[in-house]
C-alpha cells in the first residue's frame, strides 16, 4: 500500500474513532443525567404523596388520596412488610396485570429502574406508618417513556452528525495525505531527474513554513550543494592533476628514454638524467600534496584550537626555516598577543608565504608581528621581484602564475598561494598583498579570533 493511502486511511479511522467515541459519551452521559433527574423527580412526588396520605380522614379515604396522586403512565401501591400488596391505584393505559409486577421486594427506601413487559419504569419506595401503627411501604412507578424518547431523539441526532462529519473527515484525510506527500513526491521526483540527467537540483522550499517537510527538503537542498561542490572539487582535481602531472611524467619519460638509448655511451648524460628525475619526482610529490589539499571542503578543515604565544610561533617559524634553507630572516615584535588557534596549520600558512619569498627574493626575510584596531597582525616582507599589480588579484587562484618561466625555474605549482587561501579562510584569517615590482612584498594576515589578547 502507498504511503499516501496508508496516510489517508489511518488518519480518517482515528477522525472517525475520535468522533464515534465523543458520541457515544455524549449519549451515555446525557442518559445517566436524564435518568437521575427523572428519579429525583419521581422521589420528590413520592414525598409530596406520603404528606398527603397522612391526612387521610373520612372525608377522604386513602384510595381516593391514592387515585388522586395516581401518575398519569404508572401506578401507586401500598404493600406490607412482607412485599404483599394491600391497595392500589392504576393510570389508565396501563395494563391490569401491572398490579402484579415484581419488583424484587426489600424493606426500606428504594430508588431504581425496573423492566416490565419492555417498558422502563422508575421505581421508588418509602415506608411510612399505616392505620393501627403498623409500618407499610408505597411504591409508586411512573413510566420513562418520555426520557426514553428524547434519548432515542439524541442517539438519532448523535447518529446523523456522525454520518455527515465522515464527509468532512474523508476530505481533511485526503487534504492531509496530499499535503504530506506533496513534498516527498517533489523529492522522488527531484531524484528521478537527477539520476537521469546527472544534474544537480533543487527542491522549491517556502521560507515563511518552518515545519519538518520543509526542513525536509532544505536539507535535501543542502546535500545536493554539497555532492555538487565535491563533484565539481573531483572534476576539477582530476582536471588539474591530469593537466599537471602530465609536464614532470613527460620530462621523466624523456630523460628514461634518453638513459636507455645513450646511457651507457654518455656516463655524464645519467647523472643529469637522474637529476632531473629526482627534481620532476619531488615536484610530482609536492604536486599531489597541494592538489589533496584543496580537494578538502572548506568545513572538513578540522580545526585543532588552542590558545598560543604568537610570538613562540612565529620563532619557531623562523628558527626552523633558518636551518632549512640558510636564509637569513628578521623578527620584529611591536606587541605581544595570544590566540586561540590551530598552531599547525597557522605554522603551515606562514611557512607558504615564507617559501615564496624565498623563491623571489634574495635578500632577508622581515617577519613582524603586531596589533592594529587591537586585532593581532602578522606581516611577512620580502624585497624580491614583486608581483605586477594586474595579477594581484589572480595569484591565489590554483595554477595561476604570474611568469611561467620564472615558476618552473623555481619549482612552483601554482597551488601554494591557494592552498594559503583555503587555510586562512578555515581558520578566519584575512589575507592582503601589497607588491611592487622590483622592489618586494608583503603578506598582512589579520586574525580575526574573538578570543585574541
Amino acid at each position: 500500500m502507498r504511503l499516501k493511502n496508508k496516510i489517508f486511511l489511518y488518519s480518517t479511522f482515528l477522525f472517525i474513532v475520535i468522533i464515534v467515541l465523543l458520541s457515544l459519551t455524549i449519549y451515555f452521559t446525557f442518559s445517566d443525567i436524564t435518568y437521575e433527574r427523572e428519579m429525583e423527580r419521581i422521589e420528590s412526588n413520592a414525598d409530596n404523596i406520603v404528606s398527603g396520605l397522612r391526612e387521610a380522614n373520612e372525608e377522604f379515604t386513602v384510595d381516593d388520596l391514592l387515585s388522586v396522586y395516581t401518575p398519569s403512565n404508572g401506578m401507586l401501591r401500598i404493600v406490607n412488610r412482607n412485599g404483599e400488596t394491600m391497595t392500589f391505584a392504576l393510570s389508565e393505559g396501563e395494563p391490569i396485570s401491572f398490579r402484579k409486577v415484581d419488583t424484587d421486594f426489600e424493606r426500606g427506601r428504594q430508588s431504581k429502574i425496573i423492566n416490565h413487559e419492555d417498558k422502563q419504569y422508575g421505581l421508588v419506595q418509602i415506608p411510612l406508618i399505616w392505620q393501627k401503627g403498623q409500618v407499610v411501604y408505597l411504591q409508586i412507578f411512573e413510566s420513562l417513556k418520555l426520557a426514553e424518547n428524547n434519548l432515542n431523539t439524541l442517539k438519532l441526532v448523535l447518529l446523523l452528525v456522525t454520518v455527515i462529519a465522515i464527509i468532512p473527515i474523508i476530505v481533511s484525510g485526503k487534504l492531509l495525505s496530499d499535503l504530506i506527500i506533496t513534498p516527498i513526491q517533489t523529492l522522488i521526483n527531484t531524484m528521478k531527474e537527477i539520476k537521469e540527467s546527472n544534474s544537480f537540483k533543487h527542491i522549491p522550499s517556502t521560507k515563511q513554513s518552518k515545519d519538518e517537510l520543509n526542513t525536509m527538503s532544505e536539507t535535501f537542498n543542502d546535500l545536493m550543494d554539497r555532492l555538487k561542490e565535491n563533484y565539481d572539487k573531483q572534476e576539477a582535481f582530476v582536471s588539474n592533476a591530469s593537466h599537471e602531472l602530465r609536464t614532470p611524467l613527460t620530462i621523466i619519460e624523456s630523460y628514461a628514454n634518453l638513459v636507455k638509448r645513450r646511457g651507457l655511451e654518455q656516463p655524464e648524460l645519467v647523472k643529469e638524467s637522474i637529476e632531473a628525475i629526482h627534481t620532476e619526482a619531488i615536484r610530482m610529490r609536492d604536486l599531489t600534496e597541494q592538489l589533496l589539499l584543496l580537494a578538502r571542503r572548506d568545513k572538513d578543515w578540522l580545526l585543532e584550537n588552542e590558545e598560543h604565544s604568537l610570538d613562540n610561533i612565529l620563532k619557531d617559524v623562523a628558527n626552523h626555516f633558518k636551518e632549512a634553507y640558510h636564509r637569513e630572516i628578521k623578527i620584529i615584535i611591536n606587541e605581544s598577543s595570544s590566540v586561540l588557534i590551530d598552531e599547525q596549520k597557522l605554522k603551515q600558512l606562514l611557512y607558504i608565504f615564507l617559501d615564496n619569498a624565498r623563491k623571489y627574493s634574495d635578500d632577508y626575510i622581515t617577519l613582524s608581528m603586531g596589533k592594529e584596531s587591537k586585532q593581532p597582525i602578522i606581516k611577512i616582507i620580502d624585497r624580491g621581484i614583486g608581483i605586477p599589480e594586474q595579477s594581484q588579484e589572480e595569484v591565489f587562484e590554483r595554477f595561476y602564475r604570474v611568469d611561467e618561466a620564472r615558476n618552473r625555474d623555481q619549482g612552483g605549482t601554482g597551488l601554494g598561494l591557494a592552498v594559503a587561501k583555503e587555510l586562512a579562510d578555515a581558520m578566519n584569517i584575512t589575507i592582503d598583498l601589497k607588491s611592487k615590482e622590483n622592489q618586494g612584498t608583503t603578506v598582512i594576515l589579520r586574525i580575526n579570533s574573538s578570543n585574541s589578547h
